[in-house]
């Protein structure tokens, strides 16, 4: 099973160093940022299964980085914060918060909240059909269409492809594709995520259909329409 990715975007290094610590003890690879734009970038950069955020951040504050990230993606987001007002908490869940947790507070707690939203974000994403342009992934099936025609999969190629359609318009590295898809690094001089993007374009173009998954120079893929 891959390791699930944690993103912190806390500004004070002690709590953020002791929920770092805590996290990967608890098995979890975690990603700490100290203020709101680098928050932003690194969940751009990678794809992360939980973010734990901060209100008060320096940059842009924690609501405002909720609210893109909810814009962005369906990631399950927990805010931690000294405000413990009714209507601060309500701002927050109104922003894309999924749940809420006011400092001081137990580690236990907010690993018990982590398993909670990981739970159910599995749970919902069993029978979730994924749709990008003229393509439609039915991931309890495991099924591709491409417009009405049915296209087969081999195991590898269909996580690929639901790695792209889980962040669409999002450069994906050749990292983040080994680690997601592969579970390890294959090694620098390794062409396998090119061979498996040649494979996936031969079956999404076979009918002359548009490419939609592009090359980025230097950077990765990702999955647009021209």
């Amino acid at each position: 099973m891959t390791t699930q990715r944690i993103l912190i975007i806390e500004d004070e290094p002690e709590i953020a160093n002791y929920l770092r610590r805590g996290l990967v003890l608890e098995g979890f690879h975690v990603t700490v940022a100290a203020d709101g734009p680098a928050g932003l970038a690194a969940a751009r950069e990678m794809p992360h299964d939980l973010v734990i955020l901060d209100l008060m951040l320096p940059g842009i504050d924690g609501l405002e980085v909720a609210r893109r990230l909810r814009a962005a993606s369906d990631v399950p987001i927990i805010i931690l914060t000294a405000r413990d007002a009714v209507a601060d908490r309500v701002r927050g869940l109104e922003n894309g918060a999924d749940d809420y947790l006011v400092k001081p507070f137990a580690f236990e707690e907010l690993l018990a909240r982590i398993r909670v939203q990981l739970r159910r974000r599995q749970a919902s994403s069993g029978s979730e059909v994924l749709h990008f342009g003229n393509l439609t992934l039915d991931t309890a099936a495991r099924e591709l269409r491409v417009g009405e025609r049915r296209v087969e999969l081999t195991a590898k190629e269909y996580d690929l492809l639901e790695l792209f359609m889980r962040h669409p318009n999002q450069v994906l590295t050749r990292e983040v594709i080994y680690d997601r898809v592969w579970g390890y690094d294959f090694g620098g001089e390794s062409n396998i995520i090119e061979v498996y993007v040649r494979y996936l374009r031969q079956k999404l173009e076979a009918h002359g259909e548009p490419r939609v998954i592009h090359t980025v120079r230097g950077a990765g893929y990702i999955l647009r329409e021209e």
